[in-house]
């Protein structure tokens, strides 16, 4: 479950921003996390929960804004929204794709007190 290495690296994060700002209480922390990232929800949930006791983050709320997945097609020049990475172009059926929203996996931003 790769989730949990994900739980400690933002820890890792958190705790070097708190740091970084002279100490203080972690009252929110909200992530950015696209669907085409490979993070489950659920284990990742389970992570969360299990991973921040006794942490920084142990009483802090959780905000996860899911990133919907989106491309650009580098045959026809089309934009549109992804479920997988290697769904085709709608216009033109055509492989040849740059994802350009949906792999997010991000602090977005910290409230500390």
């Amino acid at each position: 479950m790769h989730e949990l290495s994900i739980v400690m690296n933002i820890i890792d994060i958190v705790d070097r921003e708190v740091a970084q700002a002279g100490g203080g209480k972690v009252e929110d922390v909200e992530l950015d996390i696209g669907l085409l990232s490979t993070v489950q929800m659920e284990a990742f949930d389970f992570a969360w929960q299990q991973g921040v006791r006794n942490t920084i983050l142990q009483d802090a709320g959780l905000t996860v804004n899911h990133i919907d997945g989106s491309a650009h097609c580098n045959d026809c020049d089309a934009n549109f929204r992804v479920d997988e990475v290697f769904d085709p172009c709608p216009a033109c059926n055509g492989h040849f794709i740059r994802i350009t929203a949906g792999k997010e996996l991000r602090v977005r931003s910290l409230t500390i007190i």
